[in-house]
């Protein structure tokens, strides 16, 4: 995984470089965690480019994030999620709570889709 952090607009990116399993989904949750606790970012963005797969382990990694962000005052969106990967959040019911994003004007202009 990649991190960006931009001070000016308290943005954190999380790239996330590989597929989601459940190995995986610790991986990310322990660096997520980490850098979360280190910027206290007003705004997180997953951004799922590179993610063809993730399976249920990647959607508790998820929740936990949204709840530790919104708990120091942030908020989680996420950026280039695949249609496949997208049926999956729809089905579990996660873009109620952290909803994708476009990129049009750059991650800090986004519109929820």
């Amino acid at each position: 995984m990649k991190v960006e952090y931009n001070e000016k607009d308290k943005l954190l990116v999380l790239k996330i470089t590989e597929e989601i399993d459940h190995h995986i989904a610790e991986k990310i949750r322990t660096r997520a965690d980490f850098e979360i606790q280190k910027y206290l970012p007003k705004k997180v963005v997953f951004d799922f480019n590179n993610v063809t797969f993730m399976d249920s382990a990647g959607i508790g990694m998820l929740i936990g994030r949204y709840k530790m962000a919104t708990m120091f005052g942030g908020s989680i969106n996420m950026i280039n999620v695949k249609p496949n990967v997208k049926k999956i959040f729809e089905m579990a019911g996660i873009l109620k709570l952290i909803p994708i994003i476009e990129e049009k004007g750059g991650i800090n202009n986004g519109r929820a889709i």
